[in-house]
């Protein structure tokens, strides 16, 4: 299948693997501690998808259930903080956090629960 074809909810449903296509409910793991992320914060995107992302100066790791995917900071002049890898893109401003596996952006809103 193309990239372009797939529904925006797909970035989700990649981070969220099995388990969300299983119909179990996602449990959210954590980061191993060598990678010492001082912030972890959660969001919830459409669908009621919830995301946690971990983050310190030079790189990040969002996890979605059971899957967790690594980026790295990316240097820019433009608001917010980014970071990203060959297959996704994160942009953190302020409660907004947007996944972007373009064309496909998901918009998520921070939640105080983690």
């Amino acid at each position: 299948m193309k990239p372009w074809l797939l529904a925006p909810w797909s970035i989700l449903i990649v981070l969220t693997g099995s388990a969300l296509l299983a119909g179990r409910p996602a449990q959210t793991m954590g980061s191993p501690w060598w990678e010492n992320y001082d912030t972890r914060e959660s969001f919830l995107c459409r669908d009621n998808n919830k995301v946690v992302l971990e983050r310190n100066d030079a790189q990040a790791a969002l996890i979605s259930g059971r899957s967790s995917t690594t980026l790295f900071r990316e240097p820019s002049d433009l608001p917010g903080l980014r970071y990203g890898n060959d297959a996704l893109r994160l942009i953190l401003r302020g409660d907004e956090l947007t996944l972007e596996r373009l064309p496909q952006r998901v918009l998520c809103l921070r939640t105080d629960q983690v």
